[in-house]
């Protein structure tokens, strides 16, 4: 068994304590916050624009000498990229809505030189193209600066603007639904090298418009943008290098091209192609270097992985006899002597297929890279078993976080970009333990929150361009914001989350049937999960709806209500509102009592998806236990019973999330690892992120598969939260079959590390190291010890 030294503890402990600190700005003008702006949103004319296009906007100014600092805020609608002399220092803003438009704060000194300088922007919007969560009013650009001596560099007529026509949009060659914005094709001859450059010539280009000031959020009213600072950090970005070349055709390039160390040349009048593998699932913006070569043209697409004559990916490591689907970019070279392509979004790939075709003029490929973007989460926590296999689904799931984790979390980085509450609530669990970083997970409650509808329900993702309510997914907003509260000390964010909580809660209670106390006919889309038997239908527009979802009496969702009112009623507890805890722990019991006496199925022993005993599921029977309902049998026994029966409806590997929440309510988390099998399937053919279902599947890489991240430690390793806060914790540990396991878990007063090793009579011993502050309990096999900070000892 690896050993965890005390030298290495107390390291570990002070070079990973975090907490969470604001996001790193420098002094803001407390001006800006309660007066409309000097800088003006600027653009090419006072119309409306909203259609596909690429602007670039310059500023030149000069300075006598570099001062110590020089703070701009700068944003866009709908996207930008922001040079100061001709280097690219960010880029955003992070994406909300107009109610709380995002805008970066910097400090640009250090870019800055004695004399003349310049800021530029691209800015862009993909019009009807835009990514499905990217929400517009007009394509527009701000920048303004923090106190007098910056607003040299305000936004105003003085700007200069020119629209990139050597830009087009290009559809995804996919055949499904796909919503992160389109591909692009790139004219060289039309693009203005170097505009980003103190030495371009801008004679030529107009002045901007102004449309109007900014506006802070809450001062005035309008339509405008209501700017509001970004409270999130900005985005990891690092090199990476490709892998490998699987395919090759007619050329193959020297070994030493995909490391930067050799170019690789195309003749003239020549075609090549090569699939060239990252050799793991990926998010970056991709970037090729050539060389002058007048109607070349090089086509570039990225794909999760290949496809065999039926559409049937198979194995991801396999490429034989498989082709590409994906994202595509072309760009058609020009006579510029080096030219550089990079998409203006980055694209999600393990594959890319280049193909290269030449005219008249030979071509050479000088590098070709990416770089590697996604929200700045560091990984604090560490997993380790007596099982390699457990090692590396941990690690999977980390990675399929990661790419899942941007300006907001998505649900999938290739197909979607889109954040749904489904998915969120698991993200936000696997990034407190694996990384102790609260602040995505704000803003993303934050978010469901200033989505809700006049009616009281959360959109079912947001930031999103069009509505879609979900209204379990509402309910799953609920348990996020408990888990959050139980996981970190922050009364002062939680608290006014109370009245959102209440409107979903009253929206639901409008809904029972009066007969059944059940819940009634429901509105909208009531998704809970994707089990075949619930398979999309393109009569319907809908999928995985269980029966009686739509038309009442699905004991599923009424069961789901009552895990929620639960879970509520703690919240409201806690903050001082007894009354509403009451009545909503009151109203649980009732619906929980009534569910079973109509659901329940004597001969089966199980609940059944409606009265009707018509369909039984998985499903049904864990949000029952996950509702506290009271059964006929054991909970633990009922729990038993579904977790390996296959004559059920099956929860994928979304809801067995909620399997194991249920087993672990019950007293049957040591079976967890019996039911993690579905994660080495995808392992074992080839992902390298986990999917949205076993295959067939959609996506490659999804969000709400990555629970294992978060049980491995949770679950198997046993650190809770023990109350509020988090204030104290709770180790219960469950190894199964294996022999020992260490792990650690991020805390805000420190690291919390575990070590625990299994003899043949099924006794544990081991260590807990707590950090100074933390107390706890831990307690096993009906034993309870408490715990103190420091070191403590676990004997058999």
């Amino acid at each position: 068994m690896k050993k965890i030294s005390i030298l290495f503890i107390f390291l570990f402990t002070f070079f990973c304590s975090i907490s969470c600190e604001n996001v790193a700005r420098t002094f803001q003008n407390p001006e800006l916050y309660t007066q409309y702006w000097p800088a003006s949103w600027i653009s090419l004319s006072n119309e409306k624009i909203k259609c596909y296009g690429i602007y670039h906007f310059r500023k030149s100014f000069e300075i006598q000498s570099v001062p110590e600092h020089f703070t701009i805020h700068v944003s866009a609608d709908c996207r930008y990229r922001l040079f100061i002399n001709g280097i690219a220092v960010c880029f955003g803003p992070a994406r909300s809505d107009l109610r709380n438009w995002n805008y970066e704060t910097l400090d640009i000194a250090p870019f800055l030189i004695t004399g003349k300088n310049l800021l530029a922007a691209v800015v862009w919007n993909f019009g009807d193209e835009n990514p499905g969560a990217q929400i517009s009013l007009r394509t527009a650009f701000i920048l303004q600066g923090n106190t007098d001596k910056e607003n040299v560099v305000n936004t105003n007529n003085t700007w200069k603007i020119f629209k990139n026509n050597a830009y087009q949009p290009l559809n995804p060659r996919l055949y499904d639904y796909i919503t992160v914005g389109p591909g692009e094709i790139i004219d060289a001859e039309n693009y203005p090298w170097n505009w980003e450059k103190i030495g371009f010539d801008d004679s030529q280009w107009k002045n901007a418009v102004e449309i109007c000031k900014g506006r802070p959020k809450g001062f005035n009213t309008g339509e405008e943008w209501e700017l509001v600072p970004r409270d999130i950090p900005f985005l990891e970005q690092s090199e990476q290098r490709f892998k490998s070349i699987r395919k090759a055709e007619n050329l193959k390039p020297d070994p030493e091209f995909l490391s930067g160390r050799k170019s690789f040349t195309i003749p003239a009048n020549t075609t090549t192609v090569l699939l060239i593998d990252q050799g793991t699932e990926t998010v970056a913006y991709p970037e090729i270097t050539v060389s002058a070569s007048p109607k070349s043209e090089i086509e570039i697409t990225y794909s999760e992985a290949l496809y065999d004559a039926k559409g049937i990916k198979g194995n991801r490591n396999d490429v034989n006899g498989k082709i590409i689907r994906g994202i595509t970019d072309i760009y058609k070279v020009g006579n510029e002597s080096i030219q550089t392509f990079r998409p203006l979004w980055f694209r999600t790939f393990r594959y890319v297929q280049l193909t290269v075709r030449t005219k008249n003029n030979p071509l050479t490929i000088k590098d070709l890279k990416s770089e590697f973007t996604v929200y700045p989460f560091k990984k604090n926590a560490t997993f380790h078993c007596s099982n390699p296999e457990l090692e590396k689904i941990w690690e999977v799931g980390w990675r399929t976080l990661r790419l899942c984790s941007n300006e907001t979390h998505y649900d999938c980085p290739f197909y979607e970009q889109l954040q749904y509450v489904g998915d969120t609530r698991i993200q936000c669990l696997i990034s407190a333990y694996v990384s102790g970083d609260d602040r995505l997970t704000r803003k993303a409650i934050t978010s469901f929150d200033n989505s809700r509808t006049s009616e009281g329900l959360t959109y079912s993702r947001y930031p999103s361009a069009e509505i879609q309510v979900i209204p379990p997914f509402s309910l799953f907003w609920i348990n996020m914001i408990h888990d959050y509260w139980m996981l970190h000390n922050d009364n002062a964010f939680v608290k006014p989350l109370l009245f959102g909580i209440k409107n979903v809660l009253h929206w639901y209670e409008n809904r029972l049937d009066a007969e059944t106390d059940m819940l009634g006919k429901t509105s909208y889309w009531n998704f809970v999960d994707w089990p075949d038997q619930w398979a999309w239908s393109f009569e319907t527009l809908s999928g995985g709806e269980p029966r009686g979802a739509c038309k009442g009496g699905s004991s599923i969702l009424s069961f789901q209500f009552a895990y929620a009112l639960n879970e509520a009623a703690d919240l409201f507890e806690y903050f001082g509102q007894k009354a509403e805890s009451k009545n909503y722990r009151n109203l649980s019991k009732n619906i929980t009592k009534k569910t079973v006496s109509l659901c329940w199925d004597y001969k089966r022993n199980l609940i059944s998806d409606t009265p009707e005993k018509k369909e039984y599921s998985q499903h049904a029977n864990i949000m029952a236990v996950m509702a506290n309902a009271e059964l006929p049998i054991q909970n633990a026994k009922l729990i038993e019973d579904i977790l390996f029966d296959t004559t059920l409806i099956q929860a994928s590997v979304y809801y067995r999330f909620y399997m194991s929440q249920a087993m672990k309510r019950v007293g049957l988390a040591d079976k967890y690892l019996q039911t993690i099998d579905p994660w080495k399937k995808m392992i074992d053919n080839g992902l390298t992120t986990f999917s949205e279902r076993l295959d067939p599947t959609r996506s490659d890489c999804h969000a709400w598969s990555a629970s294992p991240t978060y049980e491995l430690l949770a679950t198997v390793c046993g650190i809770q939260p023990n109350e509020p806060g988090f204030k104290s914790v709770l180790i219960t540990p469950h190894l199964g079959n294996l022999k020992w396991i260490e792990g650690s878990v991020p805390h805000i007063l420190g690291v919390i590390n575990v070590r625990f090793e299994k003899n043949i009579a099924g006794s544990l011993k081991g260590e807990i190291y707590l950090p100074i502050g933390l107390r706890g309990v831990y307690r096993y096999n009906g034993r309870s010890v408490k715990l103190h900070e420091g070191f403590n000892k676990i004997l058999y």
